[in-house]
């Protein structure tokens, strides 16, 4: 007989069902990245606005995306216990709140501390929403579903720019951006509180009659045929609680699997390391070639809208070829592009063609790579195992802005850094290649035995091929 589980991983798609909780979790990975790539827009408007040097810019973008590293993390494990429709709806309240104080901000270390506060709330949306989606979809199409879900990273990202572009003749332009963006977000939130919870996660926390009443009316609603289900009893719950809960939930990820955590880990760092580095610095590099303030805006809106077609790209590539093909191949790929920025930024067509080639192929990258994490665990540790990668790439990543600015760029020039840095990409996808095991058309549980025996690389088994 079948579980509750393997019923909700075979149900036909519905754009009514499932697809409505597609979208109303990929508005909140939305306001994600126009938070994220505001960050860069926002750097040159206070760097005039508060008269700061060029490492308190880099702290603007370091403050916020220091806070999303505590609320990955924190809300990761808070997800495991209270559920994900709670800290669904929860995680963009905060953020919502303290982005409109932010706004409000009477000085600099006002504004960075808000911006800590507002990140650590968004910082919980991306691990809960990619499980909350995940589990909710079919197993025939989560690849792609998890995959699409990251196409409203770059459409986040571009409409920030084209706001951000049209807002810079206002006075205290950079509130206005800042308050423009909290607004939706908090309206969301009332949306939010109407998607069920995830009937995978209240099956295993023993929650049987919850689980059923949820799969019953998820199997009505798509039209499915109707057949006998069991509900496994729980693991046993230790009862841990706070900080004592992350401890142990990092201490489960290491020992389920040390290969594939760090394969995990390594791949959030150094292609999130890459991305936001760029993203976060690309206004004030090409206002430092001279460029006016809408140029330099609209090219980095450029960057970003060109993702859109990446992350088309990639929905429709991630079944066929498979996770790991995608990610050890356009990561690189990537990484090359923003040398070639580099080396041709006097040549203004070369330049913007450098920049898109980036754009598309990290968004090629980046969608494939966070349907694969969520997919190396398994439901007990899924929220967790998400929120540790993000929160430790979050960790490092949000000292990239201070860092890159700072000391990077001044000490070894641009070619020299992205050169680096795409070396460190490279390095974590051949490690990926040979100490994690591919996802393609696996069910979400049998990450259990995939951690206790990790699939060998050989090069007849295309599932697991080196990338």
């Amino acid at each position: 007989m079948k579980t509750g589980d393997q019923i909700v991983q075979n149900l036909p798609w519905r754009w009514g069902v499932q697809g409505r909780i597609f979208i109303i979790g990929g508005l909140g990975y939305l306001f994600d990245a126009y938070d994220i790539a505001l960050n860069g827009f926002l750097m040159p408007l206070l760097g005039e606005h508060f008269g700061l040097s060029l490492i308190q810019r880099g702290l603007v973008a370091t403050a916020n995306l220091v806070g999303m590293a505590v609320g990955a993390v924190a809300w990761g494990a808070v997800a495991d216990r209270i559920g994900r429709k709670k800290a669904f709806s929860v995680t963009l309240l905060v953020f919502g709140l303290f982005s409109v104080l932010g706004a409000l901000s009477p000085d600099y270390p006002a504004f960075l501390g808000l911006r800590f506060l507002a990140g650590a709330g968004l910082g919980g949306c991306i691990p809960v929403d990619y499980a909350l989606v995940g589990e909710f979809s079919p197993k025939k199409y989560r690849g792609r579903v998890l995959t699409a879900l990251d196409v409203w990273w770059p459409i986040g990202v571009t409409l920030c720019g084209l706001v951000s572009t049209a807002m810079l003749t206002l006075d205290d332009n950079w509130r206005w951006m800042l308050a423009t963006m909290s607004l939706p977000a908090l309206l969301l939130f009332f949306v939010r509180r109407g998607v069920p919870e995830s009937p995978i996660y209240l099956s295993k926390r023993g929650r049987e009659a919850e689980a059923r009443t949820v799969i019953d009316d998820l199997v009505a609603r798509t039209g499915a045929p109707v057949e006998p289900y069991v509900i496994p009893a729980p693991a046993e719950d230790t009862g841990a609680k706070g900080l004592r809960a992350a401890a142990e939930q990092l201490c489960r990820l290491w020992t389920f699997s040390p290969r594939i955590t760090s394969a995990a880990w390594l791949l959030f760092v150094t292609v999130m390391l890459v991305y936001y580095a760029a993203l976060s610095w690309m206004p004030s590099i090409l206002r430092d070639e001279g460029l006016g303030d809408t140029a330099a805006f609209m090219s980095t809106t450029v960057m970003s809208g060109v993702g859109i077609v990446g992350v088309l790209v990639s929905t429709a590539l991630v079944d066929l070829i498979g996770r790991k093909w995608l990610i050890g191949v356009s990561a690189p790929l990537a990484s090359l592009a923003l040398v070639v920025f580099a080396l041709v930024m006097d040549m203004p067509t070369g330049s913007v063609v450098a920049i898109a080639a980036f754009g598309l192929l990290m968004q090629l990258t980046i969608p494939v790579l966070y349907a694969y994490v969520s997919e190396l665990y398994p439901t007990r540790l899924r929220a967790s195992g998400f929120g540790w990668a993000s929160s430790v790439s979050r960790a490092a990543t949000g000292f990239a802005p201070l860092l890159f600015g700072s000391v990077m760029w001044p000490a070894l020039g641009l070619p020299l850094t992205f050169g680096v840095l795409g070396l460190a990409v490279l390095v974590s996808v051949v490690w990926m290649a040979f100490a994690a095991p591919e996802t393609k058309g696996r069910a979400l549980d049998d990450a259990d035995e995939a951690g206790a025996q990790p699939a060998p690389v050989t090069a007849s088994a295309p599932e697991n091929a080196a990338a």
